[in-house]
């Protein structure tokens, strides 16, 4: 019997290997990564945590674009395909994706859809995403923030975002790692 994280990568699998083979290796790195950090959640999260990761980018695909914001788009064709509607959510807001909502006018939009839940899932899903390259390679979140700000041009509206958003992204991973320590996080 398949479970919810082997659906979960069949899924991205089918949707991202093809079409978007650097996509599907960025993936297959966060998935991998969100495992590796997985004590960073209560056990019981765990899997919705690597179901996650591993379906966080399937809005890209060629096949499910709609409004052209990935994080809405994978969330709902999820939820049109009846997955786990926590997964659903947690798709379309992974990594800051209400502030990215906002720059795209998409922000009223998705907080009705779509419920924001800030736990330590959350925190490890923009962990994993914010600390893996665009081919799967490890970065420190800074890095990879200033990945994105190259890679997208100073005036594009991910760069906006990636403005609006490091404070927090830094934050989750800050969180996660005092998590993985076992540490209690500075006042």
């Amino acid at each position: 019997m398949a479970t919810l994280v082997d659906t979960a990568r069949e899924v991205a699998r089918q949707l991202l290997e093809a079409p978007l083979p650097r996509r599907w290796s960025h993936v297959q790195a966060v998935a991998a990564k969100a495992d590796r950090i997985s004590g960073a959640v209560p056990s019981e999260d765990r899997e919705v945590l690597v179901a996650s990761a591993w379906l966080h980018d399937v809005g890209y695909s060629p096949d499910l674009i709609d409004t052209g914001f990935h994080s809405l788009d994978g969330g709902r064709w999820l939820r049109r395909e009846r997955f786990n509607e926590r997964i659903a959510a947690l798709v379309a807001h992974h990594s800051c994706a209400w502030l990215e909502a906002d720059e795209r006018g998409l922000g009223e939009v998705l907080a009705a859809e779509f419920p924001r839940e800030e736990t330590a899932v959350t925190d490890a899903i923009c962990c994993a995403d914010m600390t893996t390259g665009p081919d799967g390679q490890d970065f420190e979140v800074l890095d990879r923030l200033a990945e994105i700000r190259s890679r997208y041009g100073p005036e594009h509206l991910v760069t906006r975002f990636i403005g609006r958003a490091e404070a927090e992204m830094v934050a989750a991973v800050q969180r996660t790692q005092f998590r993985l320590a076992g540490t209690r996080q500075p006042m």
